[in-house]
């Protein structure tokens, strides 16, 4: 039984109902750096390429299920007895297997794949029955030692001596076993408590009285076993998540100017000799290409830019854009659901949405693209090298052929043909003496606002 046999099950634990969440939404789904919780354990248990991946839910069991179908075996604990009956759940699911299982936990997001894997080594060369992942963490179970450094017993805080209480290593409660003895121990633990549950913790105790071989690996980053179940801790987690995103975009040769400012999620990919500086937000499965210049405090969601890009300060890519080589995207700009193409610009306090923009086209400062009419989003062609003036209105649907050119402060509500001039501004009327009168006026009425008085009014 202590031999591994080279098979791996994961049983991962995600039925619990998050009350300190304080949350409509299952706790595992809450998400860091773009995506739910429960997919970076997910994600981790699938890169040891599991023969079987069973997942626990609970709470909100079809949300879960709905959003990682095809991925786990999901089974239910219909009613919460705790973490020992939980994993007894996936039993079924496991039938007829024999190697070992892996037990992990659906709100404990930081755990990466390499310590999983190192896990396995540790158990294949101890041929240690049971192998309990520690660390220096503020959690119940104490870990007692002998003399030798094996594991004597897990101690519950509560119950240890004034001396054990003084032990920094935890319990973290990830374990590796084989199938058969978790099955046997699982199936002797009873629920005589206080909260009526069944442990898993309970478990190394019981191997340990047996007198079957159990180990112990310390986590080398203790943060990996951070335990999230509170929206303190949430936050806590999706800051290391984004460190670890950026210090990897670091070493593929994007400069990050100030990594404490700058947020990217978990699926964005960024090219070599981007340059993102402070206050920036990318989001999504964004793109960015190399090159890039992403300016302060831009924001870009589930947008693919092209190489050389400049884009900012301050503007916001909304979803869906496609922006092409050379592009430049000043600051307060927004675009939406557009694709750009190469050396398009739009350089300063402009909106774009839903728009097919030729090459080198050029948007003048304060130029929109009107594409909502009230019920209907609707779309705008503009044309290779088609040129839009300052503050100029186009009312979708409309089409500005290549090299056409849109007058500043012009509205557009038809199609401009190529090489032309479209010109649409109310004529330029002056009224002679307006601004004498208008100060004269507004003496007038200074001298009753200082007086109180009104000048008499007289009879036609």
């Amino acid at each position: 039984m202590g031999v591994h046999s080279g098979e791996i099950a994961v049983v991962l634990l995600a039925a619990g109902q998050g009350t300190r969440m304080k949350s409509r939404l299952a706790k595992v789904l809450h998400p860091i750096a773009g995506r739910p919780m429960l997919a970076y354990p997910l994600a981790a248990a699938e890169a040891i390429r599991p023969a079987r991946l069973v997942v626990v839910v609970g709470t909100d069991a079809e949300a879960v299920e709905t959003a990682f179908a095809g991925r786990a075996t999901f089974v239910r604990q219909e009613e919460l007895r705790g973490t020992g009956d939980a994993v007894l759940r996936a039993r079924p699911a496991l039938e007829g297997f024999r190697g070992d299982v892996l037990i992990l936990y659906g709100d404990t997001p930081l755990l990466r794949s390499e310590t999983l894997r190192r896990m396995i080594e540790v158990r294949a060369k101890t041929a240690a029955d049971l192998l309990l992942l520690t660390a220096p963490v503020d959690v119940r179970g104490i870990v007692v030692r002998d003399a030798d450094g094996r594991v004597l017993r897990v101690v519950e805080a509560p119950d240890a001596t004034p001396e054990e209480r003084t032990i920094e290593e935890r319990n973290t409660g990830v374990y590796l076993i084989d199938a058969e003895l978790l099955w046997k121990t699982l199936a002797a633990v009873d629920d005589r408590n206080e909260q009526g549950e069944i442990y898993l913790t309970d478990i190394v105790e019981r191997t340990v009285g047996e007198g079957r071989r159990v180990e112990a690996l310390r986590l080398e980053e203790p943060e990996e076993a951070l335990g999230v179940d509170t929206r303190a801790l949430l936050a806590q987690a999706a800051a290391v998540v984004r460190r670890r995103v950026l210090t990897h975009l670091m070493h593929e040769g994007v400069t990050v100017v100030d990594p404490a400012t700058t947020y990217v999620d978990a699926d964005v990919e960024v090219g070599s000799d981007t340059r993102i500086e402070p206050g920036c937000v990318i989001q999504g499965e964004s793109r960015i290409g190399s090159g890039v210049h992403v300016k302060p405090h831009c924001t870009i969601e589930s947008s693919e830019l092209g190489d050389d890009v400049v884009i900012g300060p301050s503007a916001h890519l909304r979803p869906g854009n496609r922006i092409g080589r050379g592009a430049r995207i000043g600051n307060f700009v927004e675009i939406k659901n557009s694709t750009l193409g190469e050396g398009v610009k739009v350089d300063h306090l402009s909106y774009v949405g839903d728009a097919d923009v030729g090459a080198g086209a050029s948007f003048g400062c304060g130029s929109i693209v009107v594409n909502y009419d009230g019920i209907a989003k609707h779309r705008t062609t503009v044309g290779e090298r088609a040129f839009i003036g300052c503050n100029a209105n186009l009312i979708a649907p409309v089409t500005i052929a290549p090299d056409a050119f849109v007058a500043a402060g012009t509205t557009v509500t038809r199609d401009v043909p190529e090489d032309a001039l479209a010109v649409g501004r109310a004529r330029q009327h002056h009224i002679e003496g307006w601004v004498s009168r208008r100060r004269q006026a507004r003496e007038r009425a200074g001298d009753e606002k200082r007086t109180g008085r009104r000048p008499s009014k007289r009879s036609p």
